[in-house]
């Protein structure tokens, strides 16, 4: 029988996942032209995501900045040591073309982890990260801080696509 420990890990499985299901449900909406269908889908995900967070938070998984930056450090470095270098093998072996986003996601939570490290030593020091500009490849998911890159490491993507998040 499931404890409820185990029901909020699935539950937070669960929620996490339909809201990035609906997200990109709401880009293809929007494609498509039905733009309140995609605020439909937008507006689901948000509540999933409160869902989410609510069993987070439940769970007590959300701790000091210090810790919960110790936790991305260590699912980062998870993911990219661990979890998709055998996955590109087998898209590789496969022929299956989850290979190329996979690799992408390979080079790309490496960076997050090391930029994750970096947020990390400014908190231990007492103070903020010394640059809040964050810019994100929307093709590869891969993170500059500073100023987006002539062209992105990972995918090649030009700096023109790449998205400041404010």
């Amino acid at each position: 029988m499931a404890s409820t420990t185990d029901n909020l890990k699935e539950a937070f499985a669960g929620e996490s996942q339909a809201n990035q299901k609906y997200r990109a449900f709401a880009k293809k909406a929007e494609k498509d032209g039905f733009v309140n269908i995609a605020k439909l889908f937008r507006t689901t995900a948000e509540a999933e995501r409160i869902h989410a967070e609510g069993h987070l938070k439940a769970l007590e998984m959300i701790h000091t900045t210090a810790e919960n930056l110790q936790s991305a450090i260590d699912g980062e470095t998870y993911e990219f040591t661990e979890m998709y270098p055998p996955m590109v093998q087998l898209a590789e072996s496969d022929g299956h073309k989850a290979k190329t986003m996979f690799k992408f996601a390979v080079d790309a939570e490496a960076v997050h982890a090391r930029i994750y490290k970096e947020a990390l030593e400014a908190v231990k020091a007492g103070r903020d990260m010394a640059t809040g500009d964050f810019y994100l490849c929307p093709v590869c998911g891969y993170i500059e801080v500073g100023k987006a890159p002539e062209k992105c490491p990972v995918c090649g993507a030009l700096q023109k696509i790449f998205v400041k998040v404010d």
